[in-house]
């Protein structure tokens, strides 16, 4: 069996540090309202893939109760520390949890997942949901995908998206669509393709 080219995990063990520094600051307001405004207060949010903890550490100022989770160890420590809890070592195929969450944000993380897992992590994220739960997710904006610093990239159309979506044993739609662009300190500028998915209640 032929190598992968990348371990994206080996990424961000290895940059965590910089990382850190160059997406603890972000202009997300828009991203974080139009999220915010589909849930309840004090909903209870899974960061999935929070890196730094940015994102956690903003929903947990504004009263949400936060499970954050990465994959990467070294991410894991600084995020901790950055939001004051304990942020939980995981990989995305490792969720199992039912009937959890009010939401989950997964701004820039299973774009790292490649293309033929992607439906398999969808459909335990829609399982974790409560009915009528939401989730918010970024892609950067483009069609295949990409090998970059080690990374692996999963560009998704919305087509793409609402494909999967209808394919899936749980059942969701996507119920809002809007691009952005990138603000953080990373050095390159992107267009961000961003959904919101809602769970389907089949009461």
């Amino acid at each position: 069996m032929m190598e992968k080219e990348y371990n994206t995990l080996d990424y961000y063990n290895k940059n965590a540090k910089i990382y850190f520094e160059q997406t603890i600051i972000g202009n997300l307001k828009e991203n974080y309202d139009k999220f915010l405004n589909r849930i309840p207060e004090k909903a209870y949010i899974l960061d999935f893939g929070c890196g730094s903890g940015r994102d956690s550490k903003y929903f947990l100022e504004n009263g949400y109760k936060i499970k954050a989770i990465d994959g990467s160890e070294e991410m894991c420590k600084l995020s901790s520390k950055y939001i004051n809890q304990d942020v939980v070592c995981m990989k995305f195929d490792e969720l199992d949890d039912e009937n959890i969450y009010d939401a989950i944000w997964a701004c820039s993380s299973i774009l790292h997942v490649e293309k033929e897992i992607l439906p398999n992590i969808l459909d335990k994220m829609i399982r974790s949901l409560k009915p009528n739960g939401v989730i918010f997710t970024a892609f950067k904006k483009g069609e295949g995908y990409e090998i970059k610093e080690g990374k692996y990239y999963n560009f998704l159309t919305k087509e793409e998206m609402e494909k999967i979506l209808n394919n899936l044993k749980q059942n969701a739609n996507i119920i809002d669509y809007f691009e952005t662009l990138s603000s953080t300190k990373r050095p390159e500028k992107v267009i961000w393709s961003n959904y919101i998915i809602q769970k389907i209640s089949n009461s």
